[in-house]
């Protein structure tokens, strides 16, 4: 299996702090963000792709240095918000150009878990289908800026939406993704159907009316970096994995 991480935004949300340096770096009490993820995947993977824009990519590089793990770090080429590829089609050239063929664990690399990732890569292998994760948000409002899935009783996702104006459920589906391998040759296919190509659920919520996908209930809490606030929110509560 290998783990794509989703690094190539801008993060202007951040500003001053993500200007001129990635997110996904910045520390949470005395780890870089990154540094959390890639331990909360145990060694599941053999190998971890990085896509990073233009601007930030050596960041990344000299991160990745100073790593046990094989890590490869691929520039998008793109170099302001406002160019950027969209994360659908960042996956996309990773696959094009390692010619990854693989189960692939897909994650955004500015979101941290109190969970090991390593019990989410157990269910997508028993369930042996493309999967993502859910956890209950009780607040309506969020709903309207996060993917929503309606599942059945064994988890199977019966519909998927993006950022919905009427959210069809409360099971938010944050940005971490089990790609089965056999899967991972309908990214193309799904940017050619007009799938959104911003949000990473947005394929996963057109994969899931062309094959099976199912979703894993969350066994803790999800943190999300957005914004200053945030940040400021994690770095006085994080405290790691639990299994």
């Amino acid at each position: 299996m290998k783990c794509v991480i989703l690094a190539a935004g801008y993060a202007t949300r951040l500003y001053p702090l993500t200007e001129n340096f990635p997110k996904p770096l910045l520390k949470v009490q005395d780890k870089a963000i990154l540094d959390w993820l890639l331990d909360d995947t145990g060694d599941s993977a053999d190998q971890y792709i990085v896509i990073s824009n233009h601007r930030f990519a050596h960041h990344f590089e000299s991160w990745a240095a100073g790593r046990p793990e094989s890590i490869v770090v691929l520039d998008d080429g793109t170099e302001s918000n406002e160019t950027r590829l969209g994360a659908v089609r960042d996956i996309q050239f990773a696959i094009e150009a390692l010619g990854l063929q693989d189960d692939l664990l897909v994650i955004a690399g500015d979101n941290l878990l109190d969970f090991s990732l390593r019990s989410f890569i157990r269910y997508a292998q028993e369930k042996q289908t493309t999967c993502i994760m859910r956890y209950w948000e009780a607040n309506e409002e969020k709903l309207h800026h996060c993917g929503v899935a309606v599942v059945d009783d064994d988890g199977l996702v019966l519909e998927m939406e993006e950022k919905p104006t009427e959210p069809k459920s409360h099971w938010c589906t944050p940005p971490f993704y089990f790609y089965k391998a056999s899967d991972v040759p309908l990214v193309k296919q799904g940017i050619e159907a007009g799938c959104g190509v911003d949000a990473p659920g947005s394929f996963i919520a057109w994969l899931s009316t062309q094959t099976a996908v199912h979703a894993y209930e969350m066994p803790g809490k999800r943190y999300d970096i957005g914004n200053l606030e945030s940040y400021e929110a994690v770095q006085a509560e994080y405290r790691g994995i639990r299994e």
